[in-house]
C-alpha cells in the first residue's frame, strides 16, 4: 500500500476563514490545545492518577527522561532566507512506503484503558492521515482484531528466550497480516516505576479503595471508557503478549505471559529473523555496536530508543545516541524516538541521519482527550510546525534537511 503525498502551501498572512471554521468545528476539549504538550494537560483531568501516572511516569529520579528533552533543547538552527518557496514536501518513504509525514505513533501499552478502543483508535487515525501506527505486545485489543478494524500493520513484540514462544508469536502475526515486526529489546526487566508504585497502580490491577476512588474521581473516564468496555467487549486481557490470550488485567498471574525477557538473546533474534518474512526492526539501539550486530542479522531497520526514560535511568538520550548508531548502521533505515514534542524536534533528528521517528505519549494523550478527533489533532500540530519550519529554513523537502542547519556541538563535524 503506498500513501499520497501531502504538500503544504505557504502562507504569510493570518489564519484565513477555512482556519477558523475549522478550529470552530473542532471539539470543545481541543479548543485551548495547540501543541502536542498541551494534550496532556488536558489528559491530567480526565484519567484515574493511577492511568495517567503510568504514561506519563518514568523511571527513578527521571534523568533520561528529562534529557530527552533537553538535549533536543540544546540543538540550534540556522535559518536560511529569501528561499522563495511556494509549497514544501513533507513525505517520507520508509520500507518502500510513501508516508504523508516523517513521523508515526509509538507502540503504547494499556491504550484501551486510557481511551476507549484505544488501540483501533491509534491505529485507525494514523492509517487515515498517512502514518504508521505500532501496536504494543502489552495492549488489550487482540492483534487480529486491531489489524481488521484499526488496518495497522506494525507489531511491537517483547520475546522471550524461548524458541517454541518466539516462533509461534511470529507465525501468529504472519496469519493476522503483519508486515512489519518491531522487536523491543531493552526491557530484559521492567524498569523501577517509583512513580507507579505511590499511585498504587500497576500491570495487573489490584482492587483497592485507594484505586476505587481514583476511578469515582472522574466519572467521564468510568462511564466513557471503563464502563463502555466492560459492557461491550467485558473484562480486558492482555490479548498480545505471548501467543495464546494473557490474564485479564485483573488477574494476579502474568508470568507465562511476561516471563523469559531477561533470557532473549542474539540468537533467538536470528531465529526472529529466520522465521519472519516481513520487515523486521530492532528497537531500543543505543550503542553503535549494537546497530552493527542489528545490520549483521540482517534487520530490515533499528530504533534508537531509551524506551522514553522508562528503563535505564542516566541512559544516553536516542537524539544524541543517534549521530554514531547512524555510521554503524549500514543500508538499516535508522528511526528515533523518545523525546520528540515539536517538528523542529523531527526536523533535527533528520538533520542527524533519522529517516523517520515516533512520537508516543502525547498520541494517547490524544486518544484519552477526544478520541479519532484528538489523534487527528495532534497529527496536524506536528505536521504544520514541520511546515512552518521547513518554511524558515528554506527547505521544499525533507532530503534538503541536513547537519548544515544545525549550529549545535552535534553539527561541528558537518562538510
Amino acid at each position: 500500500m503506498t500513501n499520497q503525498t501531502t504538500t503544504h502551501v505557504a502562507s504569510d498572512g493570518p489564519a484565513g476563514v477555512s482556519e477558523a471554521r475549522r478550529e470552530e468545528r473542532r471539539p470543545r476539549s481541543l479548543r485551548d490545545v495547540f501543541n502536542l504538550e498541551d494534550f496532556e494537560a488536558a489528559a491530567r483531568k480526565r484519567l484515574p492518577r493511577g492511568v495517567f501516572g503510568y504514561i506519563a511516569g518514568y523511571v527513578e529520579n527521571g534523568a533520561a527522561f528529562r534529557s530527552n528533552r533537553s538535549d533536543f533543547e540544546a540543538i540550534r538552527m540556522i535559518p536560511r532566507i529569501l528561499a522563495g518557496l511556494a509549497a514544501r514536501d513533507q513525505s517520507r518513504t520508509l520500507f518502500g512506503e510513501r508516508w504523508q509525514h516523517p513521523f508515526g505513533i509509538a507502540p503504547m501499552g494499556l491504550s484501551a484503558l486510557a481511551a476507549y478502543d484505544g488501540d483501533i483508535v491509534l491505529a485507525r487515525s494514523a492509517a487515515a492521515c498517512g502514518i504508521p501506527a505500532v501496536l504494543s505486545a502489552t495492549s488489550l485489543i487482540s492483534l487480529e482484531r486491531v489489524a481488521r478494524e484499526g488496518g495497522t500493520r506494525w507489531f511491537q513484540a517483547y520475546l522471550p528466550g524461548d524458541d517454541t514462544r518466539v516462533i509461534g508469536m511470529i507465525d501468529r502475526l504472519a496469519a493476522a497480516g503483519y508486515e512489519t515486526l518491531v522487536i523491543t529489546a531493552d526491557v530484559p526487566v521492567a524498569g523501577n516505576r517509583e512513580d507507579s508504585k505511590r499511585d498504587r497502580f500497576g500491570a495487573p490491577m489490584k482492587p483497592s479503595l485507594n484505586l476505587g476512588l481514583q476511578v469515582m474521581s472522574r466519572p467521564g473516564w468510568l462511564f466513557g471508557t471503563a464502563a463502555r468496555t466492560l459492557k461491550n467487549h467485558g473484562m480486558p486481557h492482555f490479548e498480545n503478549a505471548d501467543v495464546d490470550r494473557g490474564p485479564a488485567i485483573v488477574s494476579q498471574n502474568v508470568i507465562r505471559s511476561f516471563g523469559g525477557r531477561g533470557t532473549f538473546s542474539w540468537r533467538h533474534a536470528a531465529i526472529a529473523r529466520e522465521r519472519w518474512k516481513g520487515k523486521l526492526v530492532i528497537k531500543g539501539v543505543l550503542s553503535p555496536e549494537d546497530a552493527r550486530r542489528a545490520n549483521e542479522l540482517g534487520a530490515d531497520g533499528i530504533i534508537v530508543s531509551n524506551h522514553g526514560g522508562r528503563q535505564l535511568d542516566y541512559a544516553i538520550s536516542p537524539v544524541v545516541a543517534l549521530p554514531a548508531v547512524k555510521a554503524e548502521a549500514g543500508k538499516m533505515a535508522v528511526m528515533l524516538d523518545s523525546g520528540v514534542r515539536r517538528g523542529s524536534d523531527v526536523l533535527k533528528a533528520i538533520a542527524l541521519g533519522a529517516d523517520f521517528v515516533f512520537v508516543g505519549r502525547p498520541f494517547l494523550f490524544a486518544a484519552a482527550v477526544a478520541g479519532d478527533a484528538g489523534v487527528r489533532h495532534a497529527v496536524s500540530l506536528l505536521s504544520s510546525e514541520i511546515d512552518r519550519d521547513m518554511a524558515m529554513l528554506g527547505a521544499a523537502s525533507l532530503d534538503e534537511i541536513n547537519q548544515r542547519m544545525l549550529a549545535d556541538d552535534a553539527a561541528l563535524d558537518r562538510k
